[in-house]
């Protein structure tokens, strides 16, 4: 009785001073819901502001990382600061990740599956990674680079490279305040006469690169990245690629680019086409 009258489905009686009745169940239901929605947007608006104080922390913390800026250029002092900040721009990248990797691979190098450059290749970012011809020599590096392959990454290797060097989306530029201290940190760059100067040399070393796989190596049966599964099955249901880029969260650039690249692997010249090759492989 008592949770009753809390909930005003239990009233005083106006002709009877002691008495109570029942509320009609459409007056109270009704007054129910609209006290629960005024509750709901108070929350609602409680996580708003959290949210935008969350905005505001990130940005302080980035503005923490960055030990100063001017205009395109952001200077990160520290390899664990700049990490923190390279794998930022990493969530944020959407086409291409480009890099020049002089460090030597050894057995210490990391499984491919915890790597940072896996959710890049779930994206479907396409991804061009130039290591040391001394990686050749390490049959770990060469499984790592294998499965960077077989994801969809392309791998090349030279004798010498002049810096590390990572350009996203060829519009941001990433190189060591120190070449020959790679623990001092990084710049960033992005300013687009500078950044066309890493695309210069990264093209450069890349045209000279030896590639360590040939495109028949990648397995074409190798399981589908969580991203290439969805997409596949969105476009199995007929959904269009507007409608895959909202569902998934990503850009609409994305949702082709992934397309495209497993029109390319199963050889299909259509969305019909890709459909039968995808379910001949019990894909969808």
């Amino acid at each position: 009785m008592e949770k009753l009258r809390k909930l005003e489905l239990l009233v005083p009686t106006w002709t009877n001073p002691g008495g109570e009745h029942a509320v009609h169940p459409r007056v109270g239901l009704t007054g129910l819901a609209e006290r629960r929605r005024i509750e709901l947007n108070r929350l609602l608006g409680e996580l708003r502001e959290a949210e935008t104080s969350a905005e505001v922390i990130a940005e302080q913390y980035n503005e923490l990382l960055t030990s100063r800026s001017s205009g395109d250029v952001e200077v990160l002092k520290g390899r664990a600061n700049a990490s923190r900040r390279i794998e930022e721009l990493g969530l944020k990248a959407r086409e291409t990740f480009w890099g020049m990797v002089p460090a030597h691979v050894d057995e210490a190098l990391a499984p491919a599956e915890e790597s940072p450059d896996m959710p890049l290749l779930e994206r479907g970012l396409k991804m061009r990674t130039i290591y040391l011809q001394s990686m050749t020599v390490s049959k770990h590096g060469m499984e790592y680079a294998a499965t960077m392959h077989r994801l969809g990454g392309e791998v090349r290797a030279t004798p010498t490279l002049p810096m590390r060097l990572l350009i996203f989306d060829q519009e941001l530029a990433i190189m060591p305040m120190d070449p020959e201290n790679h623990t001092s940190g990084a710049v960033i760059h992005r300013s687009p006469a500078v950044v066309a100067v890493a695309l210069a040399l990264f093209d450069s070393y890349w045209s000279r690169a030896t590639d360590l796989f040939s495109p028949e190596d990648r397995d074409e049966n190798s399981p589908l990245t969580p991203h290439e599964a969805e997409v596949l099955r969105l476009l199995a249901g007929g959904a269009k690629d507007e409608q895959v880029a909202r569902l998934l969260g990503i850009s609409l650039r994305t949702a082709r680019r992934i397309t495209a690249n497993l029109s390319e692997r199963l050889d299909a010249t259509s969305r019909f086409e890709l459909g039968v090759a995808a379910a001949k492989r019990g894909w969808v």
